[in-house]
């Protein structure tokens, strides 16, 4: 009897729990994209701009991965969500980020050569409230699919735009190192 007990208690606290809820948002274990393909949640975590809680950014793909380059290298499906916890954040600051962003983990090559789809991207945003969702949602042989609010804005084709695009969160330079470590599972 013994046993049996030490072995269920062993079973129910052997792994990390999975959050359900993180700063007030509900995080789902899978969601289903435009197409059918379901993804699991990899990871998630809180952007925080000083000590302001400003998104919570999750991350769902076909096939987990704790591996930051295997998870941009990946060709399958993936979506990024950020719902946003702070009152307000304006189109400047949106728009001022991602470039950051973009600049911080791109090469000069790789920023030229997608330039017209970072401005095509940059177009997409206006001022954001808590409760908003930015969905990126990367489908294979479509591209990066923007939604804002429950508003879709428009697709951006190809993929070595979307591998950029994670690189704000996962590349080299993150937004936050212990922002990646969440999107990553870690």
């Amino acid at each position: 009897m013994r046993a049996l007990l030490l072995i269920a208690l062993m079973v129910c606290f052997s792994g990390p729990a999975l959050a359900t809820e993180m700063a007030g948002v509900t995080l789902d274990d899978q969601v289903t994209q435009e197409g059918g393909t379901v993804l699991q949640l990899n990871g998630a975590g809180i952007r925080y701009k000083f000590v302001i809680k400003v998104y919570v950014a999750m991350l769902y793909l076909e096939h987990k991965s704790s591996d930051a380059a295997a998870v941009i290298a990946d060709t399958g499906a993936k979506q990024l969500i950020m719902q946003f916890v702070y009152k307000e954040v304006g189109k400047d600051a949106l728009v001022e980020a991602w470039n950051e962003g973009f600049t911080a983990n791109g090469s000069p090559e790789q920023l030229a050569a997608l330039q017209p789809q970072i401005e095509q991207f940059n177009s997409f945003f206006d001022t954001v409230k808590a409760g908003d969702r930015i969905i990126l949602d990367y489908i294979p042989d479509t591209g990066t699919v923007v939604t804002v609010a429950g508003q879709q804005k428009g697709t951006i084709e190809g993929k070595d735009f979307n591998d950029l695009l994670l690189s704000i969160w996962l590349g080299r330079k993150p937004v936050t190192e212990k922002l990646r470590d969440g999107l990553l599972g870690q």
